[in-house]
């Protein structure tokens, strides 16, 4: 008799261990889920506001050469000017990368501690 009940009670283990694990799994599952829809949110709501930021930067150029244009008397030589300085501002960028990448780490690490 008391081996009988022994495996009875060996069966319910096993039983409530395979639906422990078995809800387990489906617990994992919805933690990467949710975890995954707020990396995918972010990383769409960075892109939207960028690209505003973007929208924004191009229309305040293009009003800052236009005034330039007009304080000048030549709005092509507004968008020129203008044009020049984004460009010697890309190249002074695109030449100090490395130390602008190792100042942006610095800048990480000193905001996440």
């Amino acid at each position: 008799m008391a081996f009988y009940q022994f495996k009875e009670t060996i069966k319910e283990l096993d039983v409530d261990a395979r639906s422990c694990l078995k809800y387990n799994e489906s617990y994992l599952e919805l933690k990467v889920f949710k975890i995954l829809m707020r990396l995918v949110t972010s990383f769409f709501q960075t892109v939207f506001v960028g690209s505003l930021l973007l929208l924004a930067l191009f229309v305040l150029f293009i009003a800052i050469s236009y005034v330039i244009g007009q304080t000048l008397g030549s709005t092509w030589l507004g968008f020129v000017i203008v044009s020049v300085s984004l460009m010697l501002l890309a190249l002074l960028s695109y030449r100090f990368r490395k130390k602008l990448k190792q100042t942006n780490n610095q800048f990480l690490l000193f905001t996440l501690v």
